[in-house]
């Protein structure tokens, strides 16, 4: 059996915008030093400065966690007993532009970045795919460039500017990812900058996770998962423990609008999966759902409430877990979220 690492990340570098088109130099992020001789650097896009190492973990080295040591980033995986880290962005947590043009130059040097990374991965980086989603016909690009290359995900935010994830603006984007065989996974970010901007700075609970459970209320409650029943849904970094609690309110709506509930079967008939973490009570939120829709990620290069570099062993030791669902949750669920 594999073990896959659901949720692991990349720290973006000056290296990241070399992967710019030279059309493109323009919108490329500036590097910001303060005057006062400060160990923290920014970088500037469009005049807004965005801290350059906001979230890095101290139980990882700079090459492993900026992927520029392929080949230590692997051994590492090793020593973890880790057979394949599916990558997200650090940078794209919050979203940095309004604009198209701007949106797009850095989305697409972040996804040739990623796409040279996984080439030297020895098919163990798998990532997730970023659409620059003001223009439906260049982030369709980006899914298929993506899936050329190792991408097995697409990464998105619970809102995308000003769109929900159940607005049909964003139908043709979930008709090409279901062609693609790529899952739709939202990821704890704040992708909306009045609403980054109005929550204080250090409210990451309401900035980073409550926007993606909110999206997965509400694209239960407006049925679009029903509506592309082939396509796959994944929610990471945000733990599990909200799921009773989402579940029995989406119970209690749907009997009020007389909707047939699926109940415990609500995941699998909605084909989605939730990643966990191991601080979550495991058999309640199991009880609420299934063991085949639980997936588990490590937050791998990050420091913040959901990293744990031994996440993965240490749910395999637990013991609070049964082991024929630890062993679902470790490896065959994140084979089939991710199409691995």
């Amino acid at each position: 059996m594999r073990v896959i690492d659901s949720d692991a990340h990349v720290i973006e570098t000056d290296r990241t915008w070399e992967f710019m088109r030279e059309e493109d130099e323009a919108h490329k992020p500036q590097v910001l030093v303060p005057r006062s001789g400060g160990p923290d650097e920014y970088w500037l896009v469009e005049g807004r400065a965005f801290k350059r190492t906001a979230n890095v973990g101290a139980d990882t080295s700079p090459e492993t966690r900026e992927a520029s040591d392929i080949k230590k980033r692997l051994a590492h995986m090793d020593e973890m007993g880790v057979d394949v880290h599916v990558l997200y962005p650090s940078f794209f947590l919050t979203q940095r532009t309004h604009h198209a043009d701007t949106d797009y130059a850095l989305s697409r040097a972040y996804n040739r970045w990623l796409a040279d990374i996984w080439e030297q991965g020895e098919g163990r980086l798998r990532w997730a795919v970023i659409p620059s989603l003001h223009s439906m016909d260049r982030a369709i690009e980006e899914l298929r460039f993506g899936k050329e290359h190792g991408a097995c995900a697409v990464f998105m935010r619970g809102i995308e500017g000003d769109h929900r994830l159940s607005d049909p603006y964003m139908f043709p984007l979930y008709e090409e990812a279901i062609e693609l065989d790529m899952p739709i996974c939202i990821h704890a970010a704040a992708g909306n900058m009045q609403a980054f901007e109005l929550i204080d700075r250090d409210f990451g609970f309401s900035k980073f996770k409550l926007p993606a459970v909110g999206a997965f209320h509400d694209l239960i409650m407006q049925g679009t998962p029903q509506r592309f029943p082939k396509l796959r849904w994944g929610w990471i970094e945000i733990s599990a423990s909200w799921l009773p609690y989402a579940l029995n309110d989406l119970a209690l709506r749907f009997a009020r609008q007389k909707r047939d509930w699926p109940g415990t079967d609500v995941l699998r008939e909605n084909n989605m999966w939730v990643a966990c973490q191991t601080a979550d009570d495991l058999p309640y939120v199991l009880a609420a759902t299934d063991d085949d829709h639980i997936v588990i990620g490590t937050d791998y290069g990050h420091n913040d409430t959901a990293s744990e570099i031994l996440a993965l062993r240490i749910l395999r030791d637990g013991g609070t877990v049964p082991p024929a669902s630890v062993d679902k949750i470790l490896g065959p669920n994140a084979e089939r979220l991710y199409a691995l």
